[in-house]
């Protein structure tokens, strides 16, 4: 598709770049620099600079649409916490805040893959060249354990262990709210929330997909800043956000979860301060698996980081928190 456009007399002194983002509705100036980079521009015949002045008068043709390069992870050097690593895998402490890998619309600097190729320099190939090494993946404002895999063998190999579920993942998560039972499954299929796609949800069942998430109860919190469970959870699947839809699901967010509905502050009860956790209490806190090429079984810990800890002791307060145990039910 050609687009033709004259310019005005009116126009003239204006910057090629700053006229042709006003003509193409929905397109961003950075976006017509793509254009004119990828000779998608032509100024009465030819390829023009973005920073061209026009005079009035000219054609400017527009042939399709900006083609943004593929986005490719690079090497970085940024500091990991390596738990576990041998020739076939690694098993990496993941902070809060950092992606996993880059994507659409998404940072292609400060992933832990590109730390990762820092490292080791070669992972395996199955992800793809943004995704290299990479078997599962964790949110972005979730901390704890990852698997990466070291070469092609071992990432077909964790894979199928993750398929087969012979990984048993725990998760350390704090909620809203007491929970009634001690223990408890959630079994509820999980889909893309089709008005709000950044969001997942249980309320769908085109497209939706098994998910089974098992929970303990740690302890339950009442305190000044309300009422609050802490958990250990066990995902039998590894849907897109699950545990955090799964509790939201059953009216139990997860604290600093604001995208499923958790407050962005908690408010003290008769007092005017507040408290922002400023990213999701949620934490995988424990891997156990077979190892690749020993068959010996191995079992990975992470403590709670450190802004979790400060958190839940200030949640807890300085008097001594009442934690109530709750009667076992059926």
């Amino acid at each position: 598709m050609t687009r033709t456009y004259s310019v005005p007399s009116e126009a003239a002194g204006q910057r090629l770049d700053a006229w042709l983002a006003a003509q193409l509705k929905g397109v961003s100036r950075e976006r017509v620099h793509l254009l004119i980079d990828q000779e998608k521009v032509r100024l009465d015949g030819k390829s023009p600079r973005a920073s061209h002045r026009l005079r009035g008068g000219e054609t400017v043709e527009v042939v399709g649409d900006p083609v943004p390069p593929p986005l490719k992870a690079f090497a970085e050097d940024i500091p990991l916490c390596v738990v576990y690593e041998d020739d076939a895998f690694s098993v990496i402490d993941k902070p809060a805040g950092m992606m996993v890998h880059a994507g659409a619309g998404a940072t292609e600097s400060g992933t832990l893959v590109n730390a990762l190729l820092h490292r080791y320099r070669t992972l395996s190939t199955t992800g793809g060249d943004l995704r290299p090494g990479i078997v599962h993946r964790l949110d972005k404002q979730t901390s704890g354990l990852i698997v990466v895999a070291r070469n092609d063998a071992s990432h077909l190999r964790l894979a199928q262990m993750f398929s087969r579920r012979e990984m048993r993942k725990t998760y350390i998560a704090l909620v809203h709210g007491h929970l009634k039972l001690d223990t408890g499954t959630i079994d509820a299929p999980i889909a893309r929330d089709l008005i709000r796609r950044t969001r997942m949800t249980t309320r769908r069942e085109s497209g939706a997909r098994a998910a089974v998430s098992h929970y303990t109860v740690v302890r339950r919190i009442t305190s000044q800043w309300g009422k609050f469970t802490l958990l250990s959870v066990r995902i039998e699947t590894g849907r897109t956000h699950q545990i955090r839809v799964h509790l939201a699901s059953i009216g139990h967010p997860v604290v600093g979860d604001t995208l499923y509905g958790a407050p962005a502050r908690l408010q003290r009860e008769g007092a005017g301060d507040s408290l922002a956790l400023g990213r999701n209490f949620l934490h995988a806190a424990e891997l156990e698996f077979t190892h690749l090429m020993t068959g010996e079984p191995l079992r990975l810990q992470s403590a709670l980081p450190s802004e979790l800890e400060t958190f839940l002791k200030t949640v807890e307060g300085g008097d001594k928190p009442t934690v109530r145990q709750s009667n076992k039910k059926s």
